[in-house]
Parts: C-alpha cells; structure tokens; sequence
C-alpha cells in the first residue's frame, strides 16, 4: 500500500503535497498540524492516521491521540510527534517502539530515513513553512508483506516564508 508520510504542516499544505498524494492509498501526519481543516482537507485524498504535535491546540488533541497504533500492509506502524523524545533522533524513536515495523515522528523538522535495526524509522521533515533552514520535505512509503520501504521528497528548498 502506498502511503503519504507528512509532519508539521503548521497550517499550510502547498500545493505540491497533492500532487505527490495523488496516488496514496493512506496518510500519516506526525503533528503540529494547526487547524482541523488541514486534516479534513488530507481525508479528501485518502484515509488519514494523525497525532497531535506540541503546538497543536485543543480543537486538534481532542480529535486525533498524542500516538497512534495501526497496522498497514502487514507492518505495525506508530505515530508520534516527537517531542515526548526531547529531540528525536531515528535511534531514539526506533528504541521507544522496538516492535514496530514503521514509527514516523517530527518535531524536528530535520527528514531522516534510518533502518535501526528491524525498524525503518521516518521523519518526513516539515512539509509546512520553512524553518531552522531545512528545506520543505514529505515522504512516500510502500508498505506491503510485512515490509517497508520509503523515500524523502523535496518539495522547496530553505529560505522562502523562513520562519525559524
């Protein structure tokens, strides 16, 4: 199953976002998301899994949990936004879920693919406003037999709207 991987929104999805969505079959959005419309405008492209992220308010965290659980493709996926790691790394969100197949976090606004172990640990980055000079990223995962693979997608580079 084709998955679209999004983190720290803040409120603004570009436009690019639907394009590399277009064929997805389930999102998953690692927090900081800002208003409720910005999931409800995802669930027009496919079934959506969401946490809350530090800067979300209230309207958010009681409409989507702080981690999330699910399975896809035969793979056991966690959602977190991060910030119950301090500053996440993939090594710190692979030991927190040993036994996930897939754990997706942000907060960091820093994307990073890592295998630790038999978890393929994810921050897609901010896919938002630029911040911190990191450039606007997303992710697309294929999740399927157990298995799964992912790959960054660079959607700008730093410096417009920068609001670090």
């Amino acid at each position: 199953m084709k998955v679209g991987l999004i983190s720290d929104t803040h409120g603004l999805l570009r436009p690019e976002v639907w394009e590399h969505f277009a064929e997805v079959e389930h999102i998953l959005h690692a927090g900081d998301v800002g208003p409720r419309s910005i999931l409800d405008e995802l669930e027009t492209v496919a079934p959506v899994t969401a946490v809350w992220g530090n800067t979300d308010d209230w309207d958010i965290r009681g409409h989507v949990p702080e981690v999330a659980h699910t399975e896809i493709g035969g793979v056991q996926v966690v959602v977190l936004h991060g910030h119950q790691l301090g500053s996440p790394t993939a090594a710190k969100a692979a030991a927190a879920f040993p036994n996930a197949g897939l754990v997706l976090f942000g907060h960091s606004h820093r994307a990073v693919i890592e295998r630790i172990g038999s978890v393929l640990a994810i921050n897609p980055g901010s896919a938002g406003p630029p911040r911190f000079g990191a450039p606007v990223t997303l992710a697309i995962a294929d999740l399927q037999d157990g298995t799964v693979d992912a790959r960054l997608i660079t959607l700008s580079l730093s410096g417009e709207l920068d609001e670090a």
